[in-house]
């Protein structure tokens, strides 16, 4: 059973169309005792890091993913969820989960590009289990201001170029964090969903 945590931050309906796809037994739910319940944990969202991680933070939720996390149990963050499980970030002076380490960075104004970065760009991957099947330099769809800047290269499973090279996936350990949208990534994305339903 997968549990998709529901933090309010976001249309979750594309992550259950995806899992749907793949036949994947799973909940989307913001009770934390069900999600603690689950074999694996999707971690998704859009929107802002100081909002998030206050609800997070009231309805006990982020103690929920920490807790997961620790147990060793597969957990996967996902655009904004994603940036959260990292230590903080610039947006609002926002202090993060912190079960990877980093910091999660808004993209400069002066590299001449339209921010945020909206739509398709490649990435090229280490070749973690996540990403059996993939090709380099595939497409992923990306909406993000900031960007992620892992402290260790060895947390770095995938990077991608936009003015500058950031951090498009993470790993450690359990965790794994994908900047992009593997749900709104077409063939490629469900790949990537169908690797963490199988895989892992």
């Amino acid at each position: 059973m997968i549990g998709v945590v529901d933090y309010k931050a976001g249309n979750l309906k594309s992550v259950d169309s995806a899992l749907s796809f793949h036949g994947a037994d799973f909940i989307i739910s913001d009770d934390p005792d069900k999600l603690l319940k689950c074999d694996k944990m999707i971690f998704p969202g859009v929107g802002e890091a100081k909002s998030a991680m206050e609800v997070l933070k009231m309805s006990g939720l982020g103690d929920a993913v920490k807790a997961f996390a620790e147990s060793g149990k597969p957990l996967l963050g996902i655009c904004l969820g994603a940036q959260i499980v990292f230590d903080s970030s610039e947006e609002r002076a926002t202090e993060c989960l912190g079960l990877i380490p980093g910091k999660v960075k808004k993209f400069p104004s002066d590299m001449g590009l339209k921010v945020p970065h909206m739509g398709w760009n490649t990435i090229q991957h280490s070749g973690i289990k996540l990403f059996t099947g993939i090709k380099q330099d595939s497409s992923f769809y990306f909406v993000h201001s900031y960007y992620i800047e892992a402290e260790s290269d060895k947390n770095v499973s995938a990077s991608c170029d936009y003015g500058l090279n950031f951090t498009a996936a993470a790993v450690k350990d359990n965790i794994l964090a994908c900047q992009f949208h593997p749900e709104k990534s077409g063939e490629s994305g469900l790949k990537i969903l169908e690797n963490f339903i199988k895989l892992y």
